[in-house]
């Protein structure tokens, strides 16, 4: 995998992470989500 990708998939992680942590708690629960899921959500941004 080329750099730029590596980088690119980062920035999306982390703004993915950023975004669903900004969520309130009530929020992820009415998506089926907790706190807890949301490293996974943004890791499969990563890969």
């Amino acid at each position: 995998m080329n750099p730029i990708r590596i980088a690119k998939n980062w920035l999306s992680y982390r703004r993915t992470l950023n975004e669903l942590g900004n969520l309130s708690t009530h929020t992820l629960s009415d998506i089926g989500l907790t706190r807890y899921d949301i490293r996974g959500i943004a890791a499969r941004s990563f890969r």
